[in-house]
């Protein structure tokens, strides 16, 4: 399916300088910028990344989307809640995206606005770096919009066994599992959980959790028999949620590795060059490379 950027995709912009940006809500404390100028740093181009928050701004999402477009920016992030949104304003970079609906990364090119989604690809880096070549297995995924999404097709192509789709809005929620069951005719797939279902790995691709959201979504029973658990959050990095599983026993994967590998992919989509991983690391948190 949708493949990792090209190392060789073209770079566009003026001379040595890039104008990225992010739009979303509640995205002041968002590490995307230290990221983004950070991987420009190494690879000699002055980056400069701008948050772009529309309330803030005092304009809707598709206003501040038109203007960036046509101000000089090579390319955006797209974060919550207008992953979907922006979907049907795009070119899809790979038919995958259609299905899965959301879009996060966009480059303005000579013939339109073209959409990628390194969450999805992101995701996937992310699991393998943490939990190598096992498969998910059964696995309950809380939150169907544009984040989830893009983990429930990622966690598909690993070779989930089953996914459990659950989300306030059941129409989200359906929406996904129709369109997993259509491009994943062998996967399991459902809308509902029993409390003595057993999983093997349990997913929140809610809001709740990060600044501003404080909060758990996840029951405690979901990690009965639980090995493994993800928290799409990563501001802060150890959220409740993970907090709690991790005293539950069960090996966690913080949505800071998300954010770093969606970003890693993003950066190339935009510049055309492939970070140093570990050193990128180091410079983010002073930590080396986990093998």
């Amino acid at each position: 399916m949708y493949p990792h950027p090209a190392p060789d995709a073209p770079r566009t912009g003026a001379g040595r300088d890039l104008l990225l940006g992010l739009i979303g809500d509640a995205i002041g404390r968002s590490q995307s910028p230290r990221l983004h100028v950070a991987a420009g740093r190494q690879a000699g181009l002055t980056v400069r990344y701008e948050r772009l928050i529309p309330a803030l701004m005092g304009q809707e999402f598709e206003t501040v989307f038109a203007n960036v477009r046509t101000g000089g920016y090579r390319g955006v992030n797209i974060t919550y809640p207008y992953k979907e949104r922006v979907t049907s304003m795009v070119r899809l970079a790979d038919p995958v995206l259609q299905a899965i609906g959301a879009v996060n990364t966009v480059t303005f090119e000579a013939d339109g606005p073209l959409g990628h989604n390194t969450d999805y690809t992101g995701f996937k880096s992310a699991f393998r770096g943490t939990f190598g070549q096992a498969r998910p297995g059964v696995v309950l995924l809380v939150g169907t919009g544009g984040v989830g999404r893009a983990i429930a097709f990622g966690l598909a192509d690993l070779g989930a066994e089953a996914l459990i789709l659950l989300d306030n809005d059941t129409t989200k929620s359906h929406a996904l599992a129709r369109d997993l069951q259509r491009a994943f005719p062998a996967l399991g797939v459902a809308t509902d959980c029993a409390a003595d279902q057993p999983l093997n790995g349990v997913v929140n691709a809610t809001p709740v959790g990060m600044d501003g959201k404080p909060g758990n979504p996840i029951p405690d029973w979901t990690l009965r028999t639980a090995t493994w658990a993800f928290d799409a959050v990563y501001t802060p990095r150890d959220t409740e949620f993970l907090t709690t599983a991790a005293e539950r026993g069960l090996e966690v994967l913080s949505g800071w590795e998300l954010f770093f590998h969606q970003g890693l992919d993003a950066w190339t989509i935009f510049s055309g060059q492939r970070a140093d991983l570990a050193d990128l690391r180091v410079e983010l948190t002073g930590a080396g490379e986990s093998s």
